[in-house]
């Protein structure tokens, strides 16, 4: 920024007649000019500090994280998988878009349904305690790790489920491993010609607030999510210190920047007209008043198909864990395991 002498403002005595307007646009413009460079300051300080307490924080809580589940080699890097329950049928839970930590977040239905089945929660590659990945975020990417870990553990004959996003995934997923799979159930999942699905979502910068620890701050003052919820207070320390680790990591950036593409490519599939499927819908979305009558479209091509629509918010495993539970033990038990 140029000096005020060098525009010619102070640069000459003015006439003694005009003194007193000269003396006044100096305060005028000395004003402002203290105000920016205070604000400035301030910001500077407190990013300063933002950045700090980030990089603190990050340190400390990496001691408090406690391990769930167990480690599975996928293309050489860790995938954290949680097995519950010891029933003789599978159930696998892919969770939705930026879950932080998929092994908890599906508690309260896991503890619905680990009585009676095996329930196998993946946490993919950015999610959770698994590694992050430079492999592009693709449907066909996410689908075939997904597959490898369940290789490794031997898992070859299950019901595949899924969350939000998983919708997308799991059609991929049913094109190639087909065979393995016995149903389907999605938790209000997405659906291919939803509104909006071919829109980018702006992510220029936001590497940068989670560095500065903008993030942490505004995760910090956002009411609680899991407030009234059935999560213990250890399982909420867990699920916060891995928010503010798995929050917009590269992985999840990447997978945000692929979901336009993710959703083009399921345009061209859809779930295999001999799988029967179990969709939990919210019944009254505001943001969307064709929700439901684009889930009823999926099911139409389907042999077996039902639709239970459930008063809620997106995350239905949250709050309706129980009818969900009982939903899905009433729904399997007529549908082959073999």
């Amino acid at each position: 920024m140029r000096s005020l002498r060098e525009y010619g403002i102070g640069a000459v005595r003015p006439p003694a007649a005009d003194s007193s307007r000269w003396v006044t646009m100096r305060k005028l413009l000395k004003v402002p000019l203290i105000s920016i460079a205070t604000i400035a300051g301030l910001v500077a300080a407190g990013l300063a500090t933002t950045s700090i307490v980030n990089a603190v924080a990050s340190s400390s809580e990496a001691g408090d994280l406690q391990p769930y589940g167990q480690l599975v080699d996928v293309d050489g890097k860790d995938m954290n998988v949680v097995i519950s329950g010891s029933g003789a049928e599978t159930i696998v839970l892919l969770p939705g878009q930026g879950t932080a930590a998929p092994g908890l977040d599906f508690e309260p239905l896991v503890d619905e349904l680990r009585d009676q089945y095996r329930v196998v929660v993946v946490e993919p590659f950015g999610y959770g305690l698994s590694d992050q990945t430079d492999v592009p975020r693709t449907s066909a990417n996410i689908a075939g790790e997904v597959h490898a870990a369940l290789q490794h553990l031997g898992i070859d004959r299950y019901v595949l489920a899924g969350h939000s996003i998983a919708g997308i995934y799991a059609l991929e997923y049913l094109e190639r491993f087909r065979a393995e799979v016995t149903a389907f159930i999605g938790i209000d999942t997405s659906v291919p010609t939803q509104p909006g699905s071919d829109e980018p979502t702006p992510t220029d910068g936001v590497d940068t607030l989670q560095a500065l620890g903008i993030l942490r701050l505004l995760t910090a003052i956002a009411p609680d999510p899991y407030e009234g919820l059935p999560y213990d207070a250890a399982t909420k320390r867990q699920l916060a210190i891995l928010t503010n680790r798995n929050a917009m990591s590269p992985t999840l950036l990447d997978e945000i920047a692929h979901t336009p593409g993710n959703f083009k490519a399921a345009r061209s599939q859809a779930f295999p007209a001999d799988l029967p499927i179990l969709m939990f819908v919210v019944g009254d979305d505001p943001e969307l008043s064709d929700w439901v009558p684009l889930h009823e479209e999926q099911l139409a091509g389907v042999d077996r198909g039902e639709l239970v629509r459930l008063d809620g918010g997106h995350y239905l495993h949250h709050t309706e864990a129980t009818v969900m539970g009982e939903d899905i033990k009433r729904f399997l038990a007529d549908t082959p395991g073999d």
